[in-house]
């Protein structure tokens, strides 16, 4: 017979990534990412903020929207 953390690891692993697919298609993940990119392209200039940036996100999408559903 298995042990239950043997079946319970798989199980978690699968769990934790439909979650971060769902996190990804939800952009929930879009301020980590711009981080990524603002220090791979070697900004001289601080990143913005988390509240600045979704703020700035926010109102760049409604003076320029994109398919979205709403």
């Amino acid at each position: 017979m298995a042990r239950p953390e043997a079946v319970a690891a798989p199980l978690l692993r699968g769990l934790r990534g439909v979650a971060a697919y769902f996190r990804g298609v939800m952009g929930a993940d879009a301020y980590r990412k711009y981080l990524e990119h603002h220090e791979a392209c070697g900004h001289s200039t601080a990143p913005m903020n988390e509240r600045q940036f979704w703020r700035e996100r926010m109102d760049r999408q409604d003076t320029e929207p994109q398919g979205r559903c709403c």
